[in-house]
């Protein structure tokens, strides 16, 4: 697993083209970069959960729909697993545009 030290979803540093999996358009295939390792100890775990579950980098990820109001949870499409996350928990997730693969 590869995974980088930043307070902010997506800071500097980051690869061209990068973006957090949370600001990704609705039904846009993304490909899993990395996920990001916060300071705060109840984020590392949500990370450490993030991928065991499979959001690890390669992986192709799509937003399939948003709640109501506010757009947040995710419905974020992993494999053939849809997930719900929050936005908060979709940012630590980077992510480029595109999918090689995906189902």
């Amino acid at each position: 697993m590869t995974t980088t030290t930043l307070a902010a979803p997506v800071a500097a540093g980051a690869s061209a083209g990068a973006l957090s999996l949370d600001q990704l358009a609705i039904n846009e295939w993304a490909t899993v970069l990395d996920v990001l390792r916060p300071e705060a100890a109840q984020d590392r775990e949500l990370v450490l959960r993030l991928t065991e579950i499979g959001f690890v980098p390669g992986e192709a990820v799509r937003i399939v729909a948003t709640g109501m109001p506010g757009a947040d949870p995710l419905a974020v499409r992993l494999g053939h697993t849809t997930f719900a996350l929050r936005r908060h928990e979709a940012a630590f997730i980077h992510v480029t545009r595109g999918a090689s693969h995906h189902g």
